[in-house]
């Protein structure tokens, strides 16, 4: 049964990414941008995808068995949510957290396990191509128009598009971008490497359009990374890895207020401030998963913002949310998966810019979240790229099933 869904199940879900920003209305947060799926929509779509992963699921119980080495990490991850949402001051809003994200496991383990059945890397690849390619074309197309009115002043005029931030957009570009790149130089199908191009194209102008400061610098640290980690003479490579995040603060340094209220620059500082209050108060297991808003407004400094969603960087939501309990099984996750990726490049190194692509990726969307929060790459990115960066590791693209 797995075999045969997978392919179709995974395009889908990856086609679908763009959209998964406006499961926000289905929590108790209200949107601080424009949320173009309407709440019905979105109880469709959650309904639908959780229905595959209900199948998916079923599926991975079937032999032969096998779960790759981050699952046990993952449900400690899930397990620290769950706590903290039971001891946090709404558990229904936690409840959905821990929805998207047990899907998130499901999509996780799938792709490692599937990704070697005929037609499902093929299937990934070129769904993740496709969507990079719509979403940013519908970005740039609505700035260009203006449209929805209502979304292009709240983003000064910046790129977001089916997000509900420029910043959402940014930190799924942080990851596609590199990916892209990564299918476009190694695959044999002459298709799928026009298709990586062209999201490389199209990406990259939604992506400068974004103005995100954040994304700006984390895309150069994906990239340096990458160089890093590709240039075999260290020296030289700390000299490219340094240049090109430089360029980066360079260029957020020159454009630093291009799109973009200056009232805003210093509004991050008075909400790390109510951070720290609310992780003071409840160390251990947080406040619970979105949950910071309602703390937020209990504990903040007298000039700051009335209303903040999260903590504007995804260390401290994660510490004032799940505490240091949610935090370690976090951390956890994250290194596993690294020491697994490093050994399986050990092992053969002939997929290791595909997979280390892919991490970039993820390097990028970790020095993102230094300053900012974005649910997308929480929810919708991090997991599956872990398991395309492990499974492209060891099959790399797998073109003989194309």
């Amino acid at each position: 049964m797995g075999s045969r869904l997978s392919p179709a199940a995974l395009a889908m879900t990856n086609l679908a990414v763009p959209l998964f920003p406006s499961f926000i209305m289905l929590t108790n947060v209200q949107p601080p941008g424009v949320a173009l799926v309407p709440a019905p929509v979105c109880v469709v779509l959650l309904s639908f995808f959780g229905a595959l992963a209900l199948l998916f699921a079923l599926a991975l119980f079937l032999p032969p068995r096998s779960a790759p080495p981050t699952l046990v990490p993952l449900l400690a991850w899930l397990g620290a949510a769950l706590l903290s949402a039971l001891l946090g001051f709404d558990p229904r809003a936690g409840a959905v957290f821990i929805a998207i994200f047990a899907l998130g496991i499901v999509w996780h383990v799938g792709t490692v396990r599937y990704y070697r059945d005929p037609g499902v890397a093929s299937a990934v690849a070129w769904s993740m191509m496709l969507a990079c390619i719509g979403a940013s074309l519908a970005a740039t197309v609505m700035v260009l128009l203006r449209s929805p009115a209502a979304q292009y002043v709240i983003g000064h005029g910046r790129a977001i598009g089916t997000f509900v931030l420029p910043g959402e957009l940014a930190g799924y570009l942080v990851v596609l971008l590199p990916i892209a790149y990564g299918i476009a130089v190694t695959t044999r199908q002459r298709g799928l490497r026009a298709v990586a191009y062209a999201a490389i194209a199209c990406g990259g102008v939604a992506f400068f359009l974004t103005f995100s400061r954040a994304g700006w610098v984390a895309l150069a640290a994906g990239i340096a990374f990458f160089v890093l980690a590709r240039t075999r003479a260290r020296g030289t490579g700390m000299l490219a890895a340094g240049a090109i995040v430089g360029a980066g603060l360079a260029a957020v340094l020159a454009l630093f207020n291009v799109a973009h209220n200056p009232s805003e620059d210093y509004t991050r500082l008075s909400i790390w401030q109510a951070a720290l209050a609310i992780i003071d108060r409840f160390p251990l297991t947080g406040v619970g998963p979105f949950e910071f808003s309602r703390l937020y407004a209990l504990v903040r400094v007298p000039d700051g913002d009335a209303t903040a969603f999260h903590a504007h960087s995804v260390y401290l939501t994660l510490l004032a949310e799940t505490g240091v309990v949610g935090v370690g099984a976090a951390a956890w996750t994250w290194w596993r998966f690294a020491r697994e990726l490093v050994r399986r490049i050990a092992a053969d190194d002939r997929h290791a810019v595909i997979a280390l692509a892919a991490t970039a990726g993820l390097v990028g969307t970790l020095v993102q979240g230094l300053i900012d929060t974005v649910s997308i790459v929480i929810f919708g990115l991090w997991l599956p790229t872990m398991a395309f960066a492990l499974a492209s590791a060891r099959d790399g693209l797998m073109e003989r099933d194309a």
